[in-house]
């Protein structure tokens, strides 16, 4: 069965130590790492408690902003992306998650230079340490502060480009799990995935992100999982909630309800 983690991002209010001890009790066999709770516990202890916990780490968040609409500039998105990159290869991470930037006032062609600028500088440093760079596209609703990139068609052309192995994408079922198309594609789509972010949603599509705990939200997630397993997508699962719903006081119950989804859903395709 596929490896399911747990993100960071999902349980946002606990530190990193607590993740970690908890995601273990819970019985997760990975985790999705979120760069401000490893600077706020200290990297290198940060490495070491993870790789002593067994968790195995899926993902990393974030590098990127390479468009300038964080307010650095290129030149230092590129600087923090090679740290993140070597972070990443010291956790053994699967990927490094990366946000290109909004547009920023640019056209689409000048956004896509500076992207393309920034890869060809880093994915020299990502075959050194053996890591993947997952290019993430968002919906348009939601993706002013973060990406570009709007559609899973220009992110795929975008990364054939390349035709690099350390080059990905993310698929985010919030994003695009409503797509009837996605799934009619996926034979497309699964070759390019470097994670599967996790989420479900019951309201349009907004900036925030409002998510619902997996299966209880509109979109047909229990096939969409299934699909891309039987699509031979071999990959990580990383569950990603984020919103008004995810409360602090139901971390717990979070966890064991997205493992429990997660091994329901695919117990008919590993024939357990």
């Amino acid at each position: 069965m596929p490896t399911l983690s747990m993100n960071e991002v999902t349980t946002y209010r606990w530190p990193l130590e607590e993740d970690v001890q908890r995601y273990v009790a819970a019985g997760y066999e990975g985790i999705g790492v979120w760069r401000p709770k490893l600077s706020d516990y200290g990297e290198e202890h940060a490495v070491d408690l993870i790789a002593e916990s067994g968790l195995r780490v899926t993902n990393l968040l974030w590098a990127g902003g390479f468009t300038g609409s964080d307010g650095r500039t290129p030149q230092e998105s590129v600087q923090d992306a090679v740290q993140a990159i070597r972070l990443a290869g010291a956790l053994g991470a699967g990927c490094l998650v990366v946000y290109p930037g909004g547009r920023n006032n640019h056209i689409y062609r000048q956004a896509e230079r500076l992207l393309r600028g920034a890869l060809d500088e880093l994915l020299d440093y990502a075959a050194d340490v053996e890591v993947a760079l997952a290019i993430e596209p968002m919906h348009a609703a939601c993706a002013a502060d973060w990406t570009f990139l709007t559609d899973l068609e220009s992110t795929i052309a975008l990364v054939e480009s390349y035709n690099s192995p350390f080059l990905k994408l993310v698929f985010d079922t919030y994003h695009f799990g409503h797509d009837r198309a996605v799934l009619a594609n996926l034979g497309e789509i699964v070759p390019h995935i470097g994670i599967v972010h996790l989420g479900d949603r019951v309201e349009a599509h907004a900036a925030d992100q409002d998510r619902r705990r997996l299966g209880e939200g509109r979109l047909h997630l229990a096939e969409l999982i299934r699909a891309l397993v039987e699509a031979d997508y071999t990959g990580d699962f990383d569950v990603e909630l984020i919103g008004r719903e995810i409360d602090p006081s139901q971390y717990d119950e979070v966890l064991a309800s997205s493992l429990e989804f997660f091994e329901r859903v695919l117990s008919p395709v590993s024939g357990n």
